[in-house]
């Protein structure tokens, strides 16, 4: 990518404002004083915003001193751009700042699209200019210039690790000849498809807009890389591979789909992806050679997860992996494939990688419900019914980790995964040895605080918004509850008539059931740790509204992306406002005022309904999961999805008021 500053010309004008100091208590006459640069020419929010949409790795992290300028110690370089940060030299801006804040100060003003630009292009990148500002520039910062130089070997290795899972679920998702046709002298088109892994917009206001592309013609299919290209232009392709006498292996997660002649064949993933996999094999090698016996557990997974990225054998890896806790390593990864959402068939695994710290926090959690934990199992199959029947479960209640860096498919547009149990296949999984993580520092920044804060207020009748906290606990419980419920009752690889829920559901309505069944265990186990006295009354309500805030959040993105794929989360919330609504335990009215004395229609939680009307919702959906029962759970899409009884337009017009956060990682080394 050309430099930034390459391509833009700024007149005198536009210099940063300066002010006088002096540098001595009697300077001689003879001496002019240095003058000090106070950069103060744009607020925070159109710093940070601007450069997002140039393309710039810096975030202006906060107005420490309260002087509306942004000043050397506020400012942070990103990691995963094109180009690299030179911000900051012995306390002071560089020369390099300065050239950049100058640029930045006319960007704000008009963005510097070249001359000659057809109305169309001009159009289209106004649009992308448009999708960049939905996302709020979120920085997860982390500090490790204290840490022990065994330890800053270890965190090179894994952000050269991170880079280069970056590349190959880019390589998953067919990206490499898209970005090509992205115009030299168009940072913002630059930016758009690295953060939404390609050239379609995806913010809830301009993702159906056809005009909206971060290339100048945008194909009306992106193929993806894990299946021939030809098959998926055709109507219903996904259904057919798996229809196939060998479908099972040709849908299987960790290969690719290829044509040879008239056959369909498969490549394990490590060999579609041979390259950048050997180089991702290197990099965990090289970090396990750091570490010490007092990492045994930790570096043991990081030889056998450098093993599977060559044989593609990932249940070793998997089981290094379950043998990790809170107590045995300060560090937290996750690299492989896992996750398959973000394919057409949602069958295929997308590489990902999360690196953390381990939050001691979570150690207090595990000590409260690990006591309970087959009780929750018990008492879940016991609700559920026939045929489902309870089993012994073993996994490990989750750990609180603070992200240091998220790649590939663990990297979102907008948003981020708060809560994660993994894996999603074999013996761990099936055993319920997995492990359940909580991501504890996502979110908890002032801008998010403020954001989720106000949206609230905006739907919530007065004594509903009275019982929401802006302490941390409810939403970390409600991750912990939700990832916990996949491990408990009919999860992925449960069997009913011999079959999964991938081959009863589909691909993605599975997705969305199993979604589903955890999100309504966040629910249900609330009256239970209630009851129990594991939690407080107040945290119990903290927890039901925030949750709803949560969903409510997720029905203003969307039901569906413009190419008719489900939203999983989305339809995960509006089934179960739906529900509540249906029960009586949410209202809406269209004439109360909402908290905030601005809009009129407000939702209110009726706290003595909810308990029966989740015990109901429960029942049902872990009753259509426990009897691989599609034809009910396409009905309660049809009914709460897409149906009328949530007001869906008045929701997404006012969380959209305000941008989601668009996650950025920096670090000081």
């Amino acid at each position: 990518m050309m430099g930034i500053g390459a391509w833009l010309v700024f007149s005198a004008c536009d210099q940063p404002k300066t002010t006088s100091s002096t540098v001595s208590s009697s300077p001689s006459p003879s001496v002019s004083a240095p003058k000090v640069v106070v950069y103060n020419a744009i607020d925070r929010g159109t710093f940070n915003r601007v450069a997002v949409q140039m393309d710039i790795p810096i975030f202006w992290i906060e107005d420490k001193n309260g002087n509306r300028a942004i000043d050397p110690n506020e400012v942070a370089s990103l990691q995963f751009y094109p180009t690299q940060g030179n911000w900051v030299d012995g306390g002071r801006f560089t020369a390099r700042f300065e050239e950049v804040y100058r640029q930045m100060q006319q960007w704000a003003k008009a963005p510097a699209f070249p001359k000659d630009l057809s109305d169309a292009e001009k159009t289209r990148r106004q649009l992308i200019i448009e999708e960049l500002d939905q996302g709020q520039p979120t920085l997860v910062f982390s500090d490790f210039t204290k840490n022990s130089p065994q330890d800053k070997v270890l965190i090179r290795h894994m952000l050269a690790a991170a880079k280069l899972i970056d590349d190959l679920h880019g390589m998953q998702r067919g990206l490499a000849p898209l970005e090509t046709q992205i115009p030299k002298d168009d940072p913002s088109s630059h930016a758009a498809f690295r953060r939404n892994w390609g050239p379609k917009c995806g913010a809830p206001k301009t993702e159906k807009n056809p005009a909206c592309s971060a290339i100048p013609k945008l194909p009306d299919k992106i193929p993806v890389a894990m299946y021939p290209q030809e098959m998926q232009s055709e109507e219903g392709f996904c259904e057919k591979l798996a229809k196939q006498a060998d479908g099972e292996k040709l849908m299987s997660p960790f290969v690719v789909v290829k044509k040879e002649g008239d056959k369909l064949v498969t490549e394990p993933l490590t060999e579609a992806f041979q390259d950048l996999s050997e180089k991702v094999s290197k990099e965990l090698r090289l970090a396990s050679d750091g570490l010490g016996a007092e990492e045994a557990p930790f570096k043991e997974y990081l030889q056998a997860a450098a093993q599977a990225f060559l044989d593609n054998r990932w249940e070793p890896a998997d089981e290094a992996w379950s043998k990790l806790n809170a107590t045995n390593s300060k560090w937290y990864l996750r690299i492989g494939p896992d996750e398959v959402y973000w394919e057409p068939c949602s069958r295929k695994a997308g590489f990902h990688m999360s690196f953390a710290r381990i939050n001691e926090a979570s150690v207090a959690w595990q000590k409260k419900l690990e006591p309970v934990q087959q009780e929750m199992e018990d008492e879940l199959a016991k609700h559920i019914g026939a045929p489902y029947k309870a089993r012994t479960v073993t996994f490990h209640l989750p750990d609180f980790i603070d992200i240091v860096v998220n790649a590939g498919d663990s990297r979102h547009p907008l948003g981020a995964t708060i809560g994660q149990s993994l894996p999603n296949w074999g013996p761990v999984a099936n055993e319920g040895r997995g492990r359940t993580v909580v991501m504890s520092n996502l979110y908890t920044d002032p801008d998010s605080q403020l954001i989720r804060k106000e949206q609230a207020e905006s739907m919530l009748d007065a004594a509903t918004a009275a019982k929401r906290s802006s302490a941390q606990d409810p939403s970390l419980l409600s991750t912990i509850l939700h990832e916990a419920t996949h491990n408990f009752g009919p999860s992925h690889e449960y069997k009913v008539q011999g079959k999964t829920d991938d081959q009863h559901f589909g691909g993605p309505l599975a997705s969305t059931m199993e979604e589903l069944k955890a999100q309504t265990g966040a629910l249900w186990y609330i009256a239970m740790l209630e009851k129990r006295k594991i939690i407080e009354p107040e945290l119990a309500q903290q927890t039901y509204v925030d949750s709803l805030i949560w969903a409510l959040n997720h029905i203003a993105r969307g039901m569906y992306t413009d190419d008719k794929k489900p939203k999983t989360y989305s339809h995960v919330s509006a089934i179960q406002v739906g529900f509540l609504m249906q029960e009586g335990a949410l209202t809406f009215d269209p004439a109360a005022p909402a908290v905030n004395g601005k809009d009129k229609g407000a939702f209110t939680l009726h706290f003595d309904k909810l308990p029966a009307a989740i015990d109901k919702m429960m029942k049902v959906v872990g009753g259509i999961k426990a009897k691989g029962d599609r034809k009910q759970a396409e009905e309660l899409v049809k009914k709460y999805v897409d149906g009328d009884m949530v007001p869906m337009a008045i929701i997404a017009e006012r969380s959209l008021r305000h941008p989601k956060a668009a996650f950025v990682y920096g670090l000081a080394l």
